[in-house]
């Protein structure tokens, strides 16, 4: 199941051209490194990859340490996506590489802090205390040179984040405040649109029952890493309503609060898509948000 998710979310980078040479691929909410693996063995031939795999928790059985004796920098940060600074880290410092920012496991907020991290580089601006981070460079033989402190910003060429947990966003760090003010939405209605997205994979338990006994086994490792609180569903409506009707209720809130993440890409001048990278049988969390800047995607279409 995870392979198949892993090998589709590439094969969307591939058509977007957002893998080659001479790049750094940061994955946010890293895990066990599984997806900076799978675009490493898919660039195995590409000179000059790098990868940045952030991660706020300890984690066990790492596969990042597979690549030890490859050409790349595998490297690995223990921070908070909040409290990141790209401009601050010695491997964008030292290479200058464009980034494409990745990730498959970013529930809720997660997601938002990793735009504010990759667009907003003055947002950690003024804090003086160096981050509290654990940094692991695999491949000895490769020396990262300091450079001068030039405050150079990384430049984005492109993103692929596939979406999921929207019940866990929260109105501080959403980055579609505007687009929900234009529509006379606020906090308010943020949070109940929040609430109802969990209705969107209440399908769960059912899909669990038809499948296989090794196919319920790995849906059960994919709902682990999409927990489901249960204090997010709203259980007022739940006896009135069929089980199809409230999954299309919350897939609709779900992709209001991702349709604010297209508009906030927008504004920083990326072309900026939704799409569906697996089916809802392999899993319930399917979206794919892409971007890529608007300017490059002009001259390719004007070639």
């Amino acid at each position: 199941m995870h392979t198949t998710s892993q090998a589709s979310i590439l094969g969307n980078m591939e058509s977007m051209e957002l893998l080659g040479p001479k790049r750094c691929y940061i994955e946010f909410g890293a895990g066990k490194g599984k997806l900076s693996h799978w675009i490493r063995i898919a660039l195995k031939d590409a000179e000059d990859v790098h990868f940045l795999l952030v991660e706020r928790s300890s984690t066990r059985f790492k596969v990042d340490g597979k690549h030890k004796n490859a050409d790349s920098a595998f490297e690995r940060l223990q921070v908070d996506i909040q409290h990141l600074d790209l401009g601050k880290v010695p491997l964008m410092k030292a290479k200058g590489l464009p980034v494409i920012g990745v990730g498959k496991h970013l529930c809720g907020a997660a997601t938002d802090l990793t735009l504010r991290c990759l667009f907003e580089h003055n947002c950690t601006k003024g804090d003086t205390e160096p981050l509290k981070k654990r940094a692991k460079l695999h491949n000895a033989d490769h020396h990262i040179m300091s450079v001068p402190s030039m405050d150079k910003e990384p430049v984005v060429s492109g993103l692929a984040i596939a979406l999921c947990c929207h019940h866990r966003c929260d109105w501080k760090h959403y980055v579609g405040k505007e687009f929900f003010r234009q529509r006379g939405l606020g906090r308010k209605e943020f949070d109940a649109f929040r609430r109802l997205s969990s209705w969107a994979t209440c399908g769960m338990t059912r899909f669990s029952s038809e499948t296989t006994e090794k196919a319920t086994k790995s849906k059960m490792e994919e709902e682990e890493e999409h927990e489901m609180s249960e204090e997010a569903l709203p259980d007022t409506l739940n006896c009135f309503m069929p089980v199809e009707d409230r999954e299309q209720i919350g897939r609709l809130c779900k992709c209001l609060i991702d349709k604010g993440r297209v508009d906030y890409l927008q504004r920083k001048g990326f072309e900026t898509s939704l799409k569906y990278y697996t089916s809802r049988d392999v899993s319930l969390e399917n979206v794919l948000l892409t971007a890529v800047p608007a300017a490059s995607q002009k001259r390719e279409d004007s070639k």
